[in-house]
């Protein structure tokens, strides 16, 4: 006994507009019948067509059908992105090769709308992954700034000596230095002159050098010597000699 295709489709049409009540609407009767069916996931919002996705499964019967696919296409998709409707439509095939003899229409739409479900999950979760990584790269950028770079040696000296050569710093201590006031010892010691001088009146005297002896207890309280700038004046002082 061959199958009364017109039949069948005809009672899954019924079937069809009791399960939607109302949301399925009858676009053509003849030859075959077409028609659609809204889906959406939970969450959207049909006012501002927001916070979801939603499309319309259009649907129009083959002349043996179920024996045979329907032809469906996707209308009026609301956030989809560039590539979902033909991603829809390539997972819908599958579900359609499964079910070929059988009338498949809610098996189609529940398919569809499982679908979008997920795609928008995978929206969700890839929004939350991106504001948890901006929330991290925040909470890492102020644990940074209040952080600061961490201190070694070697990092603290070469700071400090970047620092002075800006600052002029090492210019002026070096300054300072040359212009410190020397002790009267440090200027015995420095003054080459006084050596010229003793040499001098030795001369003078009449003796060689060869025979100087030099009476080593002279110099014995020389660091407590208080030199004086009218001493260090006087090329011909000798150390100890007090004569004047």
């Amino acid at each position: 006994m061959s199958r009364n295709y017109q039949e069948d489709q005809n009672n899954e049409i019924e079937a069809l507009d009791s399960i939607y009540c109302g949301d399925m609407q009858i676009l053509e009767k003849e030859p075959f019948h077409k028609f659609q069916i809204p889906i959406a996931t939970e969450e959207f919002d049909k006012d501002t067509q927001e916070n979801g996705l939603s499309c319309i499964m259009v649907f129009t019967y083959t002349p043996t059908y179920p024996d045979e696919a329907p032809v469906v296409e996707i209308d009026e998709p609301v956030n989809f992105e560039d590539d979902y409707e033909q991603r829809l439509l390539d997972h819908l095939k599958s579900t359609i090769e499964e079910n070929i003899g059988m009338e498949m229409i809610f098996t189609l739409v529940s398919t569809a709308q499982e679908w979008l479900n997920e795609r928008w999950d995978d929206y969700k979760k890839a929004q939350e992954d991106e504001r948890e990584r901006r929330l991290l790269e925040a909470e890492e950028a102020e644990r940074k700034r209040f952080e600061g770079t961490r201190v070694t040696v070697e990092t603290f000296m070469k700071w400090k000596m970047e620092f002075e050569e800006s600052m002029g710093i090492a210019a002026k201590r070096e300054k300072s230095n040359d212009n410190k006031k020397l002790t009267g010892r440090e200027l015995f010691m420095r003054d080459t002159t006084l050596n010229d001088s003793d040499i001098k009146f030795l001369m003078e005297a009449g003796d060689s050098i060869e025979n100087v002896k030099i009476d080593e207890s002279l110099f014995q309280g020389i660091n407590d010597i208080d030199l004086d700038e009218d001493d260090d004046d006087d090329e011909d002082w000798v150390p100890g000699d007090d004569s004047d």
